[in-house]
């Protein structure tokens, strides 16, 4: 991402003039990045295109306007394609509005209670091992759409199936060969405009450069029998019966476990990668920072709103939102104003959205599939240990190999037996040298409770009268039991005649600083 120094500056003579130019430029840009998005995404998640569409102008015009995070811009997420897919697959397009409905209430109801900051809590190596999974699931669904062909299954049919749909295309050609040279020349104008476009002109998106240049090329090279995006003549039309409720019996569906399951994996989900996101923008500008509770009420109303409507779920979405900042965004008005330009764009000409071939907005999710699956977090997770790259790898494969909601589920689960194996997990090592009637111990890991025994075990195998030093450099913890064990220990092995030497003020504080209290704790000073 670009530093906040290069962008433009306010002009102190007519700050309020000049912010608001800032905002109107930004909300341009940000609009342009959004709509190939939103379609492309509606697509990914086997929805109408109007169902991202929907989202992408409520996302601007609602959450924008009461969002906790004010540069942040909400929209459909690449990060929900696969779950959406998932439940339309199993529930059907009219009860996906019901679960999103209800994933906003939680997320709402999350906000009221002041869950915000708890959503937060996710390993890294999760949230990352989520995102890097949904590239690969995306990537390998959209190759095929690539070809106008058709998803053909699960993660792992759509990864092997790959080179037999290339081979398919070229020994058949037709069709499917002409999309899939328009798919691949998108690609290639995105990577190079992104990468080989001048400054100057980096303003202007990379994906619009690609499905720019996939219309041309359908438009000058006329291949027969290529799908294109299809347009209804009123856009919104198959959308469910405008702002109604969903009906009573629908509502009373969300007590099927597997419907509660949907709507609670679609919260967690959302409001992950929504809070998640709100945090990387916070460290993009210098302005205020975002308040996490209010943009998770915010983010609910804006999904309550979309299942209503029949929109896709919606989170706080990085690309978006960092090119917001970038483009020298100010204020929230950049977020609003994106929303209108989207909500005019559909009702003043959606005829131009029917030029555009399947196979231009199926590269785009390729592309952005590519961006996600990319392992380019690997290097990091390795400075906090290998367990947290097992946790990524292990997260992307069950992904993958099954579906979205296990994969999260089994790096939680891995996650949370990585932090009790820290806190349960102490080794003591002994040197001893006899001719000088000495001995060290070496304490590793955390002296808990759990492990007392263990630390009792060694203690009373050492050599009465021995000269004992305990060194504490590698020990992450001490709980109260084990501090007054070895408090007890030191008065029973100096009446053996022995000594030891340790760092008394060292090993207290490995204990006081996980309990936020200190030798004047309470005191004055």
């Amino acid at each position: 991402m670009a530093s906040l120094d290069t962008a433009p500056k306010i002009s102190p003579t007519n700050p309020a003039t000049s912010v608001f130019g800032h905002d109107l430029l930004a909300s341009v840009v940000v609009f342009l990045v959004a709509l190939p998005l939103c379609m492309g995404i509606a697509i990914a998640s086997n929805m109408p295109i109007a169902a991202g569409l929907v989202t992408g102008i409520i996302g601007g015009i609602v959450v924008g306007f009461l969002a906790g995070s004010p540069l942040q811009v909400s929209g459909p997420a690449a990060g929900l394609a696969v779950l959406v897919w998932q439940l339309v697959e199993k529930f059907g397009i009219p009860m996906v509005g019901v679960i999103v409905f209800f994933a906003g209430i939680i997320q709402i109801l999350a906000g009221v209670f002041k869950l915000g900051q708890w959503f937060r809590a996710v390993s890294p190596a999760v949230i990352h091992g989520m995102l890097a999974g949904i590239g690969i699931l995306i990537l390998a669904s959209q190759f095929h759409v690539m070809f106008d062909g058709a998803p053909l299954g699960s993660g792992i049919a759509n990864l092997l199936g790959m080179p037999a749909t290339v081979a398919n295309a070229i020994a058949g050609g037709g069709a499917p060969l002409s999309a899939g040279l328009i798919g691949v020349l998108t690609i290639a104008a995105i990577f190079g405009w992104a990468s080989l476009a001048p400054k100057s002109l980096k303003v202007i998106p990379a994906p619009l450069v690609g499905v720019a240049v996939g219309m041309l090329a359908a438009a000058f090279l006329s291949p027969e029998g290529i799908k294109y995006v299809v347009v209804p003549e009123k856009i919104f039309e198959n959308l469910r019966s405008g702002a109604t409720l969903p009906s009573f019996e629908s509502l009373l569906r969300i007590f099927d476990p597997a419907v509660l399951i949907g709507a609670i994996s679609v919260a967690f989900i959302a409001s992950a990668e929504t809070l998640l996101c709100a945090t990387a923008v916070d460290a993009m500008h210098s302005g205020p920072r975002t308040k996490y509770d209010r943009e998770l009420s915010a983010q609910g109303i804006g999904n309550a709103l979309c299942g209503l409507l029949g929109g896709l779920p919606m989170t706080g979405v990085i690309v978006r939102s960092g090119a917001n900042v970038e483009a020298g965004a100010k204020t929230r008005a950049s977020a609003i104003l994106h929303g209108v330009w989207l909500l005019m764009f559909v009702v003043l000409i959606p005829w131009t959205l029917g030029y555009i071939p399947m196979a231009a907005l199926a590269a785009v999710l390729v592309y952005t599939g590519y961006k996600l699956a990319y392992p380019k977090i690997v290097p990091a997770l390795l400075k906090y240990g290998k367990a947290e790259v097992f946790i990524y790898a292990v997260t992307i494969a069950t992904i993958v190999s099954t579906d979205l909601l296990k994969g999260v589920v089994t790096g939680l689960v891995l996650s949370l037996g990585k932090l009790l194996y820290a806190f349960s997990h102490l080794e003591v090592r002994k040197d001893e040298d006899v001719s000088q009637n000495r001995i060290d111990l070496h304490f590793d890991g955390s002296a808990t409770l759990v492990r007392l025994p263990i630390l009792a075990r060694a203690l009373e195998a050492l050599t009465p009268g021995s000269d004992v030093h305990v060194h504490l450099g590698e020990l992450d913890y001490v709980d109260h039991a084990c501090l007054d064990l070895l408090t007890n220990w030191e008065k029973q092995h100096m009446a053996t005649g022995g000594t030891l030497t340790m760092d008394w003020e060292t090993l207290e504080g490995k204990y006081h600083e996980r309990h936020g209290t200190g030798p004047n704790n309470g005191k004055s000073a």
